[in-house]
């Protein structure tokens, strides 16, 4: 299988397992419900207007600007990808770039579509393609929904300095695939550098 098709299905598989998860949750949860899948790890539901991981930034404004930025990387990536295939590059860097991409085209769908596409009842679920959304375009809030609550409000030890004695949490953040694929990408990239980033050849 060529490199190119490779990048193409792993595009295709990864923006649709995302979307899936998302709307199934979207449409099967209500906010905040959660299922505990196992002591460390639950299914719940949560939105955000931010970044990833649940992060805010700067509220309605803030929203529209970080969805534009989004849009405008997205050539930046495509360009990336092109010139990862012509210069044929391994297949993991191909891989890990595609990877990116999926993940920032996930959130984009979350973030211009689902404003128009999804409602926010007060009790219940959502709905798909609702006669009354809940917000516009390019102000859709983005799914999250994988918790990993493996260590929780422990206490640091009293002898380390400064943050002896106060609490803390392992990974409190809540996510989704699309940030799942950046972040595998993004390490994938940093594991295989030498392949992703060659020292060019001295003259």
């Amino acid at each position: 299988m060529s490199k190119k098709n490779i990048a193409i299905i792993t595009i295709v598989l990864a923006i649709l397992i995302d979307q899936i998860s998302k709307i199934y949750v979207k449409t099967h949860f209500r906010l905040f419900e959660s299922y505990e899948i196992f002591d460390w790890f639950q299914i719940q539901f949560v939105e955000n207007n931010g970044m990833a991981m649940g992060i805010e930034f700067g509220g309605s404004i803030g929203k529209l600007f970080l969805t534009l930025f989004r849009l405008l990387v997205v050539p930046v990536i495509i360009y990336w990808l092109v010139t990862t295939l012509k210069k044929n590059m391994p297949t993991v860097v191909v891989v890990a770039i595609a990877l990116i991409f999926s993940g920032a085209i996930g959130n984009i769908i979350d973030s211009v579509f689902y404003g128009v596409i999804f409602d926010t009842p007060q009790q219940g679920v959502a709905t798909l393609f609702a006669e009354q959304p809940y917000g516009s375009l390019f102000h859709g809030k983005v799914v999250d929904m994988f918790y990993f609550p493996i260590i929780q409000n422990a206490t640091w030890p009293s002898w380390i300095p400064i943050i002896g004695g106060d609490t803390f949490s392992f990974f409190p953040y809540i996510f989704n695939m699309a940030d799942a694929y950046i972040t595998a990408g993004v390490i994938l990239l940093f594991i295989f550098s030498k392949k992703a980033f060659p020292k060019e050849a001295k003259a």
